[in-house]
């Protein structure tokens, strides 16, 4: 069955929940889905739910207008995105061990699929917050470590960008006029090298700070072109068709996204490049190289960031016009993910042009992420509950 037909499916399958859930079809569903069949549908959008995590103890370990336990709240949430990462996997690898057939199934399927890359995100953040939390209390093995797992980690996930992007044109026709922001995801775990790598900079020898400096910077720019490619095609969608269904549109801030992190990766490293870039490394005697890419990173992430702005407003509109008819989807966990780049990249605003107010705006920012990930978190457990997700036909596998 081709893309086009699954992916309106899918859509359909939303509008339907919602009009159940309208008809007042709000109970417990009756319990004729035991734990082996819930587990069958364990999909890989649950790992959005530790990319959110990972997310917010990442922006509160940077934010601005810090206070005594602020660190200790970075951390709490650092744990418990850990705990959920190795719980998420222990459900993957039961539900593959019990269907293997669905291994290679959810990585090509036209919806599922796509948030293959939640998956390598969520490590990415992990790291992230182990540079932030970590590295200050133990030795310099740790420093090391992430050295080593940096550089597994981005030719990991250049594979998979490079395969499932791959899988996808192969086997797949994707219809433009369908077309949403988690058509990036295979690229998404590249759009967080930049960011990761600008966190484990400062405390890196220079002999690895260098590298790692020019690394992030290439891996940076593939992700961001081959995400505008994307946003091209969904801005087309957007002009030319319909909004996507109530209960999905928040998965609309996964858009958010590519632009807030790359914003955030060109202020980091471009700060980052005096501390890092050998001397006269471009052959210009008249100008100082690191300054010289100190400068272009910061204009590039001015230019860029009220990219990400845009896009966050018109999906808050289209998420508050579609409010009375939303129900619990996992793509709620986009309410949080994507807005942590924005929030991000206006923290490293704050500091490139040292404003207090830039500044405010940002605590402002932490604080509202936090709050939403509580607010979904709830809802995420009340749907587990009461059976609206991972349970037999209602879940991102179904075909």
């Amino acid at each position: 069955m081709r893309f086009k037909d699954r992916s309106r499916d899918h859509e359909s399958v939303e509008a339907q929940r919602h009009e159940e859930a309208e008809m007042g079809n709000k109970q417990r569903p009756p319990p004729d889905a035991g734990l082996r069949e819930r587990v069958l549908h364990f999909t890989w959008p649950w790992f959005a739910c530790t990319m959110s995590t990972g997310a917010v103890a990442v922006v509160i370990a940077q934010t601005p207008n810090r206070f005594p336990g602020l660190q200790t709240i970075g951390k709490i949430f650092f744990i418990v995105d850990i705990v959920l990462f190795v719980l998420f996997t222990s459900m993957m690898a039961g539900r593959f061990m019990l269907a293997p057939r669905k291994v290679l199934a959810s990585l090509h399927h036209p919806v599922e699929g796509l948030f293959f890359g939640a998956f390598w995100v969520s490590i990415s953040l992990i790291l992230n917050a182990t540079q932030s939390y970590g590295v200050p209390s133990c030795g310099p093995w740790l420093v090391k470590a992430i050295e080593v797992l940096f550089w597994v980690y981005c030719a990991v996930v250049l594979l998979v960008a490079i395969f499932q992007y791959y899988v996808f044109f192969q086997a797949e026709r994707l219809n433009v006029t369908d077309a949403m922001p988690t058509w990036i995801f295979p690229i998404y775990p590249l759009l967080v090298v930049g960011p990761m790598a600008a966190t484990f900079i400062p405390s890196q020898p220079r002999d690895a700070a260098y590298p790692m400096w020019v690394g992030a910077v290439m891996l940076q720019g593939l992700a961001w072109t081959v995400s505008l490619m994307m946003y091209s095609m969904y801005m087309q969608r957007l002009m030319s068709g319909s909004l996507p269904a109530p209960p999905t549109r928040p998965g609309m801030y996964v858009s958010v996204g590519p632009a807030g992190y790359t914003s955030a990766a060109l202020f980091s490293l471009g700060t980052q490049a005096p501390n890092v870039l050998p001397n006269n490394v471009f052959n210009m005697a008249t100008l100082p190289d690191g300054d010289m890419a100190k400068t272009l990173g910061i204009l590039a992430g001015v230019f860029v960031i009220l990219f990400a702005f845009w896009f966050f407003c018109i999906s808050t509109v289209a998420v508050v016009s579609g409010t009375r008819h939303m129900t619990f989807t996992l793509n709620w966990w986009a309410f949080v993910f994507p807005n942590a780049g924005l929030t991000l990249a206006a923290i490293q605003l704050g500091k490139a042009f040292h404003s207090p107010g830039i500044n405010g705006v940002c605590s402002a920012l932490t604080i509202l992420l936090v709050i939403m990930w509580l607010v979904t978190a709830v809802f995420h457990i009340r749907a587990v509950y009461r059976g609206s997700i991972m349970w037999p036909g209602k879940d991102e596998d179904e075909k």
